[in-house]
């Protein structure tokens, strides 16, 4: 009896225990719920302090792409590096002196095996920059060469790349581009500073062949780099669209590269088509594809007076009715005042008698009399009677003045009759000379070719060129802006060299000091090496003899080495 109560009272202390074993684990656990938040809310304090669009960004690219690559997560990260500059070139006489002794070997060996991973440096990611050399932390160019970038790389450089105040070349070298990323690259690039003008895409084969997106008309690019892409005629169709187009063109690239692509003729005849209303690009790289005579005579078409299309025709008739109304606008306020009183005053002489219409239009002579006096201070007469072009149906100030008949409609009738049909024709070709004028004065106030061409280009538009008329059809001087063009190793025979010979017959008609214009010339250097044909053929020797005084390398070398003049 007395184990049962023993026992009795055995049994509720392991119980107990249980139960204040569970009450000590509970405890804790709610003490470590409740010290859990306070450990918690320093990591999100910590998390929050290393998000990468808090970061300022100093304009140091090492530091800066660093530590947005840690606050993104990122930590195999490329390094950031100075780009090497080659060596110096010596003397072939001290390299052959100086031989290495055995030491020196001995040392290099021992070096080249003991530190394998140096050899694999090269080949590791890196972003290699070219720095100024006043200030030494600024960038200029950014080289990436042989690893892919992808989309995170992309958006850190969003955030790295806009504080880099000097920054005036990129140069992605296959870097495994795709159009998508593509797409974020070109949103990345006005968020730069507006020294950025040269890209460099080379290697970068894209499926859709997007490579025209960086050719928008809001673009800043002024060099563009596209070797190497497999670009074919429908890549080359994209690219002409961009350089110009009926209604638009691209005046801010001056330079494109498109050597070792796959462009044909009708690619060449794309781009032959964007250079017939572009006038800002100078310089064009066609090396190493497969255009052949086709495209070649597309291409020396535009460098020669060639026939206005349809659409042409008819945009460059808006283009001078547009012209003539704003000049019209701009004439005095005075006689556009005495006209519509005139028109107004039309209808409501009909029942007057014929004396009094006379001593009215004797009053109204007077009157203008008095305001030609008033705007008679000679040359600006004549600004007026040249900016002033007549449509049909518009009375001129000099009938007024001519001595009355007895009847009012007489005069208002003339413009729209035989003799006044003529000066509408000669108001239109005097508008075409002064928008020559225009863009002469433009083109001598320019001392660099560049920059003469980038002026004229935002004051005139091509189709309001000087135009030549032969047999019903509209003529437009050739493309005088491209300075550089290379087709060098393509497929092109004499048919196609004879294309060029004319061309550049006509430009050098044009560069003589007799009939030199102050606007731009053409071409100054021509390459049509390594084709088709004998390099040694009549036409071939014939286009180097005329392109040799206006190539400015070989001028300059010529001027070099001629003695100098002696007295």
């Amino acid at each position: 009896m007395s184990s049962e109560p023993g026992t009795a009272t055995r049994t509720p202390r392991p119980g107990t225990q249980k139960s204040s074993g569970a009450t000590t684990k509970k405890g804790e656990r709610g003490a470590k719920e409740k010290s859990a938040p306070a450990a918690v809310q320093p990591l999100m304090a910590e998390e929050e302090s290393k998000n990468p669009e808090e970061y300022q960004c100093t304009g140091v690219l090492e530091a800066d792409f660093a530590e947005l690559c840690a606050r993104s997560g990122y930590t195999d990260f490329p390094k950031v590096v100075t780009r090497p500059r080659p060596h110096p070139i010596s003397d072939s006489s001290a390299s052959t002196s100086e031989k290495p002794t055995l030491e020196d070997q001995r040392l290099s060996a021992s070096c080249s095996l003991n530190s394998l991973e140096s050899k694999y440096v090269f080949f590791r990611p890196t972003i290699q920059v070219e720095l100024e050399q006043d200030d030494g932390k600024a960038v200029k160019e950014i080289y990436i060469r042989g690893w892919k970038v992808e989309d995170r790389i992309l958006g850190i450089f969003s955030n790295c790349l806009p504080a880099l105040s000097q920054l005036q070349a990129i140069n992605l070298w296959k870097v495994g581009l795709t159009d998508d990323t593509l797409s974020t690259f070109i949103a990345l690039l006005p968020l730069c500073s507006p020294t950025l003008r040269k890209v460099s895409l080379e290697g970068n084969p894209l499926p859709k062949q997007s490579y025209h997106k960086l050719m928008a008309m809001d673009s800043t690019i002024a060099h563009l780099s596209l070797r190497n892409n497999n670009i074919n005629d429908y890549g080359a169709q994209l690219l002409g669209q961009a350089l110009s187009t009926l209604h638009g063109s691209n005046r801010t690239l001056v330079s494109l590269n498109l050597a070792f692509n796959f462009i044909g003729d009708k690619g060449a005849g794309h781009l032959a088509d964007g250079l017939r209303l572009n006038r800002s690009l100078l310089w064009l790289s066609l090396a190493h594809n497969r255009i052949q005579d086709k495209g070649a005579l597309k291409l020396a078409e535009v460098l020669r007076p060639f026939e206005l299309k349809h659409p042409e025709v008819v945009e460059r008739r808006r283009l001078l009715l547009e012209k003539a109304s704003q000049e019209r606008s701009r004439s005095p306020t005075s006689s556009r005042q005495a006209e519509a009183k005139m028109e107004r005053e039309k209808p409501q002489m009909g029942g007057i008698s014929s004396v009094a219409l006379v001593e009215k239009m004797q009053s109204m002579k007077t009157l203008k009399g008095l305001a030609k006096k008033k705007e008679k201070p000679g040359p600006p007469q004549e600004v007026v009677k040249k900016e002033k072009s007549p449509t049909q149906g518009t009375p001129k100030k000099e009938d007024t003045t001519k001595p009355g008949k007895g009847k009012v409609t007489i005069p208002e009738q003339k413009p729209s009759r035989g003799k006044g049909t003529k000066p509408g024709s000669k108001e239109k070709r005097s508008i075409l000379l002064e928008s020559e004028h225009l863009g002469q004065i433009l083109d001598s106030s320019q001392h660099a070719k560049h920059q003469l061409v980038a002026e004229a280009t935002e004051m005139i538009n091509p189709l309001l060129e000087p135009m030549e008329h032969r047999d019903g059809k509209v003529f437009m001087p050739g493309n005088k802006v491209l300075l550089y063009l290379n087709l060098l190793r393509n497929r092109i025979t004499e048919v196609g060299l004879e294309g060029f010979l004319a061309a550049v017959r006509y430009q050098a008609q044009l560069s003589k000091p007799r009939s030199a214009s102050k606007g731009p010339v053409g071409l100054l250097w021509l390459s049509l090496a390594k084709n088709c044909f004998d390099s040694q053929c009549p036409m071939h020797i014939m286009i180097q003899e005329l392109m040799l005084p206006k190539d400015p390398i070989k001028v300059k070398l010529k001027d070099e080495e001629a003695p100098p003049f002696s007295t």
